[in-house]
């Protein structure tokens, strides 16, 4: 709700700038067009991936039709470079599905369908790729009184404090982010991400469902929050006119434990993404300069790939993104349980 100065919730004003009839993400650039994720860094993000579907194949006994669904599909980038680094065998008996809010991109696949949310039964592999840090939460902020109270904000950036946070989100923060009575201390109240991330492993009948994104956990919370603004490849102050994207770092341990229990009662597993990388194939070790002597092409060649690897698993970077892993009914396929791969 938006009061008489234009004043409302962070969650309110970011759902409009995002996904509202001008918002950000229905803009005909698409995500790629302001920032960089690990999609667009090097298709060997998406051959990861599709190595992890391949995983989650043998898990189920290769099912005679095996779903991928990439939520956030963005302009279906990801879930076209999947099934380009599938096998033929597998390929063949799967079913591509693009979430997303934006309409369905031009020139893609056929074989890939476009849906606003997941299809109700899925037997394979969810993969959420920088999508619950686009979810929009309320912002708290501590006043002076060693109060959280939620922050305010107007179309222009502009905030205010608002009124004490109170029921389930005071609950959230108390459990997951609780706030010393210090002015100034931020939080992102992180329950509608849980809510969604429940609601999507939902829709997995049998498989595996994966979010990644920018994370932390509950021992090492950043103090005054992680709400900021991307333009144009370059980070910006938060403003809700759809001009920028509108983003904050992922309390996904919270997540982990949003899944009811009855559906789901494999434990989820926590991973950087260098840990999840490594675990499906991706070394980023530099070719032997032997190499560059008996086939100098596939030295180069070999020698762009680790670096593109090493990008992707680099501390400090990409690699510090958090996996999330929750397997429905199929042991993990990265943890100690993995069933024997062929």
């Amino acid at each position: 709700m938006t009061d008489a100065g234009g004043w409302r919730g962070w969650r309110a004003a970011a759902e409009a700038a995002l996904y509202g009839p001008d918002g950000f993400y229905l803009r005909p650039e698409g995500p790629a067009g302001h920032f960089r994720t690990s999609v667009h860094a090097s298709p060997l993000f998406a051959a990861a991936v599709a190595r992890l579907l391949c995983r989650v194949d043998e898990a189920l006994g290769r099912p005679a039709s095996l779903d991928f669904v990439d939520m956030a599909a963005g302009r279906g980038e990801l879930v076209t470079g999947v099934l380009a680094a599938l096998p033929a065998d597998v390929a063949a008996r799967t079913r591509a599905y693009g979430v997303e809010v934006a309409a369905r991109p031009a020139g893609l696949t056929p074989a890939i369908t476009w849906l606003r949310e997941p299809p109700p039964q899925v037997t394979g592999l969810l993969f959420a790729n920088e999508w619950l840090d686009n979810v929009p939460v309320e912002v708290a902020e501590v006043d002076s009184a060693g109060v959280p109270r939620l922050v305010l904000v107007r179309g222009d950036g502009d905030e205010r404090l608002g009124d004490p946070v109170s029921g389930a989100e005071a609950e959230w923060l108390a459990r997951w982010w609780p706030l010393p009575g210090v002015t100034g201390l931020r939080a992102e109240i992180g329950l509608p991400r849980d809510r969604a991330w429940a609601a999507a492993v939902s829709h997995v009948a049998h498989g595996l469902a994966v979010a990644v994104d920018y994370a932390h956990t509950a021992q090492a919370r950043p103090p005054f929050g992680t709400l900021t603004g991307f333009r144009d490849g370059r980070e910006t102050s938060p403003v809700p006119d759809g001009n920028c994207d509108i983003t904050a770092h992922v309390a996904l341990d919270a997540c982990a434990e949003a899944c009811t229990p009855a559906h789901t009662p494999q434990r989820p597993l926590l991973l950087r993404q260098r840990a999840a990388l490594r675990a499906l194939g991706l070394a980023g070790t530099r070719p032997p300069l032997a190499l560059a002597s008996t086939d100098p092409a596939a030295y180069v060649r070999a020698l762009a790939g680790a670096g593109e690897a090493a990008e992707l698993t680099a501390p400090g970077g990409l690699g510090d993104f958090g996996w999330l892993l929750q397997p429905v009914g199929i042991p993990h396929p990265l943890g100690p349980d993995a069933p024997p791969r062929a």
